[in-house]
């Protein structure tokens, strides 16, 4: 998993939710504090993190690499969660399984934090297998609450837990000591819900999951191409044969399914009232799915393997020599010490030649890791194409570039919406000595991500004697895709279509650096630009 998160690095480009924690983590700590009064709050402790990260040196890969330890750190949890409750060859294979997800890498190149909440509740996961064996729940609530304050939807997880207590039929000691290590978890998360709810406005573009999301999502945890998905989907439903164990012990089904299934179930409903549901919210729900291809792994294997020890026969001897020895599986140490005449054995040879020989352990072990190295094979173009910045919602980096080569000292600049000033704050570069004709505060003293704008009147003063705007706009706001709600916002627009006309433009993705040129020194000079342009390719 380290060597897959560590390829491909340096995309030299963030999109914009990374060049908010770059930009945010650089702050100091009295700026970081103040923005999450208002906004953000769900990530502060990322922030606080990351803000120490990043004192080390300021830069891409470094933003990255806390999200590429902490996968590796969740394959190695995997691992041993599958070691634990089956045993070790299937934790190697659920481990291994997890470091070639697609998903897992999409998220351990990514600069949030997604892929160290995976870390927390799969760790969390592991502490809670280990209460319920041996009663001790301290250690649990402390990472599943420094966990929550890393994301608060990994509460769920208590959900998941809740549902594998109950298969594994524990008991009321066993609950008891759980039930007040979740009571502790709540209580330590109150005062984030309640700041994060009054910013619920960031979520107001999300929309109602569907029955296809859920679909999506199920292919993402299992395998997104359709031969890796197809066998991984029938070694799922294997493993779930075994989904209840002896009372009182948990069974790898029953920690891994309601892992899979219950945290991104409970927030599609939750979804149906508020949407608040996103893919990368319930990252850590990715656990369950190698697990669970494991446990119907080693079901396969331990039924293959019975049926080839129960196949074999017994050797003929041939005529003038003795008839080989014969150690059949289930044959015990007494069998094979009574035995006598030629073929018999020594009683002091009985206890070691029931031992199972090392290439019959090694084999089914090995077959498995061939096995998730044909399902890296064939997954590959999609963990190569994944490394190419197009792949992430937009790169800022390419539209810093755009705009440093159309920009000129003492241009001014207009962004719309506010949120495109993200390109400036995280690429400064390309728009030195840029006048920035909306801003009347700066991010980092507002506390604020983006800083805050002059109203509807100031914004006309400021553009009453220019000829000339640079505009880095959202393409589909220009479009009339959307609308904005805030009155700057309109003014812009409105200011825009009224007393500019459009002129040459460099688009990046869904963001487009355009000039606008006065529509009086259009009518002075015939040569300039009285249409429109026709947008360029993406």
């Amino acid at each position: 998993m380290l060597a897959l998160g560590l390829w491909g690095l340096d995309r030299s480009g963030m999109w914009r939710d990374e060049a908010v924690t770059f930009q945010v983590a650089r702050r100091t700590v009295p700026q970081i504090w103040r923005l999450l009064h208002g906004v953000d709050a769900v990530h502060g402790l990322y922030y606080l993190l990351l803000h120490a990260v990043l004192t080390v040196h300021p830069g891409e890969v470094v933003l990255r690499l806390p999200s590429v330890c902490a996968a590796a750190l969740t394959a190695g949890l995997v691992a041993a969660l599958g070691a634990r409750l089956v045993r070790p060859r299937a934790g190697l294979w659920a481990g291994l399984l997890y470091a070639v997800s697609p998903m897992a890498g999409h998220y351990a190149q990514e600069g949030r934090s997604y892929a160290l909440v995976a870390a927390g509740a799969t760790g969390a996961t592991l502490l809670w297998v280990r209460a319920v064996r041996k009663g001790s729940w301290w250690a649990y609530g402390v990472v599943l609450g420094l966990t929550c304050w890393l994301h608060e939807f990994a509460v769920l997880l208590l959900l998941a837990h809740a549902l594998s207590l109950t298969l594994a039929r524990a008991g009321a000691r066993v609950w008891r000591g759980w039930g007040c290590a979740a009571g502790a978890v709540c209580a330590v998360l109150v005062p984030m819900v309640l700041v994060s709810r009054t910013q619920s406005a960031q979520v107001a573009w999300l929309r109602e999951p569907t029955w296809d999301t859920a679909a999506d999502l199920l292919r993402s945890c299992l395998g997104p191409t359709d031969g890796v998905y197809a066998v991984c989907l029938v070694l799922a439903a294997v493993g779930l044969t075994g989904v209840a164990g002896r009372r009182g012990e948990p069974t790898c089904a029953g920690v891994a399914l309601p892992l899979l299934v219950v945290p991104p179930a409970a927030l599609m409903l939750a979804s149906q009232v508020a949407p608040l549901y996103v893919d990368r919210y319930v990252l850590y729900a990715l656990s369950g799915a190698p697990l669970l291809v494991a446990a119907g792994a080693e079901r396969v294997a331990a039924a293959v393997g019975r049926r080839w020890a129960g196949g074999r026969r017994t050797p003929v001897a041939l005529p003038g020599r003795p008839a080989p020895v014969v150690l059949a599986a289930s044959a015990g140490p007494a069998a094979l010490a009574g035995s006598a005449g030629p073929v018999g054995l020594p009683d002091r040879a009985a206890p070691r030649s029931s031992r199972p020989s090392r290439p019959r352990t090694l084999g089914p072990a090995l077959a498995g890791a061939v096995g998730v190295l044909l399902a890296l094979t064939h997954q590959w173009p999609l963990l190569r194409d994944d490394r190419d910045p197009a792949r992430r919602p937009d790169d800022l980096a390419a539209v810093s570039r755009a705009a440093g080569r159309m920009l000129r000292p003492g241009g001014a600049v207009l962004f719309l919406p506010a949120q495109t000033r993200n390109v400036a704050l995280t690429y400064p570069g390309a728009f030195h000595g840029a006048r920035d004709l909306a801003l009347a505060g700066p991010a980092p003293a507002s506390g604020t991500l983006y800083g805050t704008e002059v109203g509807a009147a100031e914004l006309r003063r400021r553009t009453d004697r220019l000829e000339r705007v640079w505009v880095l706009a959202d393409r589909d706001l220009l479009a009339g895709r959307w609308r904005v709600g805030d009155a700057t916002e309109r003014a812009k627009l409105a200011v825009l279509a009224h007393d500019f006309v459009p002129g040459p433009e460099r688009v990046r993705g869904d963001v487009t650096v355009r000039l606008y040129v006065r529509r009086a020194a259009v009518t002075r000079s015939p040569a300039s630009p009285t249409a429109p342009p026709r947008p360029a390719p993406r």
